[in-house]
Parts: C-alpha cells; sequence; structure tokens
C-alpha cells in the first residue's frame, strides 16, 4: 500500500488571545493520497485557512502528527520546512500575492531561485508556464497591468514553477468574476487530470462541487469527510509530477547572490530620497575619512619635502653636550680644522660651516633687520639652494674675505623693490658688501621666516662677527651611504680629534620621525571624528533597514511561503545595506576627491594625496558598518513567521 501524500493525526492549533487559548483547530484527522482532488468547506472563521497553512508548512500545530510522505513534519527545522515548500507545495492565494515590483515571468520564476535552477533554465520554464496558461504576451507585464483572472494565472504558474506536487488552492476564485472564476476552475481541473494533488480551500458550494472529495469543518473541527457524489472519477496517473531537477553548484548561490542584489536595488529605487537620506551619514563619514587620510599623507609628503630640501642625507655639527646645554654657547670647538678633517672622510660628499648673527641691513634710504649668515660655497649645494638671480661666491671669495653676499628674495623685496639688486652695495652692520647673487625663495617654512643674508664665513668671522669659531657645521653624507653608520663614524673621528666630546650631532631624520610620529597621531585623532560620523550613519541605516522590514513583511512572507530560507531573507536585507553602504560610500570618495580637485588646483605649494590603500580602506569601512548595522534589521526579516508575513499587507 502506498504511503498517503499527507497524514494529519490529532492535530490542534490554538492561539494566545490575551490570557485566553483560543481553540481554532481541535483533533483533526485527515489522510489524503497522492492525485486526489479535495475541497475543504466551512464558514468564515471555522479554521479551514488555518488548517490549510498547516498543510503548507506556512504554520506549525499546537498538538497532533503531520506526516508528508511519511515524514513527520513537526521535527523540521525552518530551512526543512522552507525546502518542503519549495520542493513539493504550490500556494494558490484569493489574493494572489504576487511582488509588484517584478514582471510576470520573475514573480513565477522566483521559487526556482531558492531551489538553485540556473537563470537560463528558470526563465524559460517560467515563458513556458505562462504561455500555457494563456499569458504568453504579457510576460514583461507587472502584476498592477493584469487583470484579477490573470494575476491569478500567473499566481497558478508560480505554484507549477519547482513541480507543485501538492497544489494548495485557498479561495482561488474569491477575488475574481464569473467567468474568470470559472477558467482558473478548468486549470484547476486539468492539474488534476496531469496528477497534481489538489486541495481547494473554499466556503463556495459550486467550486467544492469540482472536488473528488469533500471535507467539511465547522468551529475547528471536521463534521464530514466523503467522495463528491456528483464527480465523475477521474483515472489518475501512476505517478505524480515531479519537480525540475535542482541545481546545488555554485551557480545556484550565485543566482540567490544575484536575485538578492537585484532587490536591494530595486528597493533603493522605489525610495530614491529615503534612501539618499539614509546614505547621508555613510557619505560624511567615507568622504570625512578619506579626505583626512589624503590631507595627511600630502601634508606628510610635503614636510617631507621640505626636510628633504634642507638637505635628508645632512648632519649638523653643533658645540655642547646636547639640546639645552647652557654652556653651549660658551664652547668655541668648532673650528676651521675641522672642516679640513671632515673634507677627508671618505663618506662626506660636502661641509659647510654655519655662523649667524642679527644685524641691520640698509640701502639708501631701507633698513631692514636680517639674519648674516657666514657659510662656505657649499653651503647651497647642501641645502639645495638655486640661485634666482646672480651666482653664489666662490672659495676664492672666501680665501680673500670678499665683501660680496647672497640675499634672500625676501630681502631682495624689502631693500630693492622691483630690482634684481645684483651689483648695489648694501651695509652690513656698517661693512659695505656688493649684492653678487639672490637665491630662490623655497615654499618650505624652514628658514624663510626671516629676512636672510649669506657672505663668506671667513667674511664674517673676521670682519664682521670678532671670532673664529662657529656656530655649527653642516655634512652632507654621500648617497650611497648609510646615515647612521655615517654619524657613528663621524662621533667618532670628532672625539679623537678634539680629545673629547664638546659637540653633539643632529640630523633630519631626527626631525623626520618626530614629525611623522605628531603627524600619525594627528590623522588618527581626526580619523576617529570620522569613524564616529560611519557609526552614526551605520545607526541611521540600521534604523531605516528596520522601518523596511516592517514595510516589507507581506514581500518577505511571500518569499517564505514559495521556499526562500531564512538565510535567503537574511542575505537579501544585509545585502540591501551593504548596498546603501557602498552607494554611500562610493558617493562620499567622489566628494572627496572633487574636494582634492579644488585644493590641488587652487593651492599651490600642497597636494592632497589619494592612495589605494586609503579608498581601499573606505570601502572596507563602508562594508563593515553595512554587515554590522544591517545585521540586526536581517535577523529580524529571517526570524518572521510565513504565515504572520503574509498576513500583512
Amino acid at each position: 500500500m502506498a504511503t498517503p501524500v499527507i497524514e494529519l493525526s490529532g492535530i490542534g492549533r490554538t492561539f494566545a488571545a490575551g490570557e485566553q487559548q483560543i481553540r481554532i483547530l481541535d483533533d483533526i484527522n485527515i489522510v489524503i493520497e497522492a492525485g486526489e482532488m479535495i475541497a475543504i468547506i466551512g464558514q468564515s472563521g471555522s479554521g479551514k485557512s488555518t488548517l490549510m497553512n498547516l498543510l503548507g508548512g506556512l504554520d506549525s500545530p499546537t498538538e497532533g502528527s503531520y506526516r508528508f510522505n511519511g515524514r513527520e513534519v513537526g521535527e523540521l527545522n525552518a530551512d526543512e520546512l522552507a525546502a518542503l515548500r519549495r520542493d513539493h507545495f504550490g500556494f494558490i492565494f484569493q489574493r494572489y500575492h504576487l511582488l509588484g515590483a517584478l514582471s510576470a515571468t520573475e514573480n513565477v520564476a522566483m521559487p526556482a531561485i531558492y531551489a538553485g535552477t540556473p537563470l537560463a533554465e528558470r526563465q524559460q520554464r517560467a515563458a513556458m508556464l505562462l504561455s500555457r496558461l494563456g499569458l504568453g504576451e504579457r510576460l514583461n507585464y507587472r502584476p498592477r497591468q493584469l487583470s484579477g483572472g490573470q494575476q491569478q494565472r500567473v499566481s497558478i504558474a508560480r505554484a507549477l514553477m519547482n513541480g507543485g506536487e501538492v497544489i494548495l488552492a485557498d479561495e482561488p476564485t474569491g477575488a475574481l468574476d464569473s467567468r474568470s472564476g470559472a477558467d482558473v476552475l478548468q486549470i484547476l481541473k486539468e492539474l488534476h487530470e496531469q496528477g497534481h494533488t489538489v486541495i481547494l480551500v473554499t466556503h463556495d458550494a459550486h467550486v467544492a462541487a469540482q472536488a473528488d472529495r469533500i471535507i467539511e469543518i465547522r468551529d475547528g473541527k471536521i463534521v464530514s469527510d466523503a467522495p463528491n457524489p456528483t464527480r465523475d472519477e477521474v483515472k489518475l496517473p501512476a505517478d505524480a509530477p515531479a519537480p525540475p531537477p535542482q541545481d546545488a553548484t555554485p551557480q545556484a548561490l550565485l543566482g540567490r547572490w544575484r536575485e538578492a542584489f537585484a532587490m536591494a536595488f530595486r528597493a533603493l529605487l522605489a525610495n530614491r530620497m529615503r534612501s539618499l537620506l539614509t546614505m547621508l551619514g555613510i557619505i560624511i563619514g567615507i568622504a570625512s575619512v578619506v579626505s583626512i587620510v589624503a590631507l595627511g599623507d600630502g601634508m606628510e609628503q610635503s614636510v617631507l619635502k621640505n626636510f628633504a630640501s634642507l638637505g635628508a642625507s645632512n648632519l649638523d655639527i653643533l658645540p655642547g653636550s646636547g639640546l639645552g646645554d647652557d654652556k653651549a654657547m660658551s664652547v668655541q670647538s668648532l673650528r676651521e680644522s675641522d672642516l679640513a678633517l671632515l673634507a677627508t672622510e671618505p663618506y662626506v660628499q660636502a661641509v659647510t660651516p654655519i655662523t649667524s648673527q642679527g644685524m641691520r641691513t640698509r640701502y639708501k634710504s631701507n633698513d631692514a633687520a636680517t639674519v648674516i649668515q657666514g657659510v662656505s660655497p657649499a653651503y647651497f649645494t647642501v641645502r639645495d639652494q638655486a640661485m634666482q638671480f646672480g651666482v653664489a661666491f666662490s672659495d676664492d671669495d672666501v680665501r680673500r674675505q670678499s665683501q660680496v653676499a647672497v640675499i634672500g628674495e625676501d630681502t631682495r623685496k624689502a631693500l630693492f623693490g622691483d630690482e634684481t639688486g645684483i651689483g648695489e652695495v648694501i651695509l652690513l652692520g656698517n661693512m659695505p658688501v656688493q649684492v653678487i647673487g639672490v637665491a630662490e625663495k623655497k615654499s618650505s617654512g624652514f628658514g624663510g621666516d626671516s629676512l636672510e643674508v649669506w657672505v663668506p664665513y671667513t667674511t664674517a668671522g673676521s670682519r664682521m662677527f670678532g671670532q673664529q669659531h662657529f656656530s655649527r657645521i653642516t655634512v652632507q653624507i654621500k648617497p650611497d651611504v648609510s646615515l647612521d653608520a655615517a654619524e657613528q663614524a663621524l662621533l667618532t673621528r670628532m672625539e679623537q680629534w678634539h680629545g673629547k666630546k664638546d659637540f653633539y650631532t643632529r640630523n633630519m631624520q631626527d626631525f623626520v620621525k618626530s614629525f611623522q610620529s605628531t603627524a600619525n597621531s594627528i590623522k588618527m585623532f581626526l580619523m576617529l571624528i570620522g569613524v564616529i560620523s560611519l557609526v552614526v550613519g551605520g545607526i541611521g541605516v540600521m534604523n531605516i533597514m528596520l522601518v523596511s522590514v516592517t514595510e516589507r513583511t507581506h514581500e518577505i512572507g511571500i518569499r517564505m511561503a514559495v521556499g526562500a530560507r531564512q538565510s535567503d531573507i537574511r542575505i537579501q536585507f544585509l545585502i540591501e545595506s551593504i548596498v546603501v553602504c557602498l552607494l554611500g560610500g562610493a558617493i562620499g570618495i567622489a566628494l572627496s576627491a572633487l574636494l582634492g580637485l579644488a585644493v590641488n588646483h587652487f593651492v599651490k605649494d600642497f597636494q592632497m594625496i589619494f592612495s589605494v590603500g586609503s579608498i581601499t580602506t573606505a570601502v572596507l569601512c563602508a562594508t563593515v558598518v553595512g554587515v554590522v548595522f544591517g545585521f540586526l534589521p536581517a535577523r529580524r526579516a529571517a526570524q518572521l513567521a510565513p504565515i504572520e508575513a503574509l498576513a500583512r499587507e
């Protein structure tokens, strides 16, 4: 004897109403064989719709046993119940339950998405079913473009998409005119004749008369279960229709994800303004993060370039034991003999002394406070200082203690205005010198806060300052030599020459490391502000997604009814949240790029630097925010009970 397709034993269903329990179904016992056409009749409130929901796995009984093909349905988990609905049941609802955003073909193909059917195959099958039901010319119509009868045919085609072994029809003609109703009943009879098990739930005696067997339910109890005497016996085929083969490969998963992305974009386009407002926090946060990183990188590169212009491979030798040495001013150990010795070291490329004092400089009626620096010609190489006008002084000028000078660009403007000043004689204190060169102004902030004049160090020491020692000596290390190694060697040699350590060294790398540490701290603080904006934006996304779940509960119910797993629903809403955040992130990156173009165009001495790393970080941040703040709404959507979700319009 064949196993019944459906077997109910002692089924009861109660619902809580405040503190009371209302019994809707009581001791229901039904056996349904494969290929039968059964009508369940009863007045409104009798429990027939509740019974249909239990049969289709949309609801669970409070008590009793429900076996489908010999398998206990009460032992199935949520995903197994979804598989039962997807692979064995086809639902035809009184109000059609079609998704308005989808075409007829897309509505019909929906169950096959969750069955893992490849895209081309499910589209072909959906078109075939619709054509078979007389809708071949309306494949791309949306529900609102179809009549009630045509929408019900789409619903029937959807029920057959995965095979429809058991067709559950709840008042299939209730919302139709008489002609459309008759067409639908004819289709159901044809499906029965093809071997489908058809269960009609109705209060219409005319509809029930089409069935082979009529079960009457009243006040939650079965009052009669008998063959329909007016119905001719139909010879059933040996085998009920089987669902189409399912694809369990990664292609199936890809199809589910593709559908989730498509629905996410449809939802965003359907609520454009709300979607934009939802993205606003993400846009601000991402734009802040990317701009801060670009500004920080630009600032760092600009400062590092300035450091490099001062000599990234330079070492300064200064008198005293170190910074803060009160006796450093009285140490006079750095002298010309050190220059000759340092020049012989194999790791030294160039060396220059530096002695400086503040002094008044005059030209005719113009008078300015300047800093006079006594240097060697190598100074301009060591400092990478080019000439704007004229030339620098020479080694011969140093030997002859020539009264010549190179002035800075700001000094030229202060003394000569629009003139170059080359060849003119100026007074440094009381000593006249001839201007032979004007140094280009550097964009760095180093050494540019005062009016500068450079003279041969012999001239400054003997004729101006009255001293033979230097304020410091700058040594340029050869590019193929490690700065740290050269510094250690120089310390050792200088200590041997002086017989004691009455000096200390300083290099640009110390400044660079200190600056980079400070810059990174500032960037991290500013990025934290951007991250706070992202978190605020994420909370906004979560709130809107929770609202979206509430608004689309009915859609969730439809998808669950046709076989969507909890994971399918969860993925759909999670992807929607991620898409919102990624679109917001893309807009934020674009705004940051526009800001960068504006800054780079109008600010000549500074450039915002956008890196692949910063943009990748922004995208990852947007994705993480989407996942973290989209998880709760997605989880809530996935945990909705199918029957409760379907009940909400």
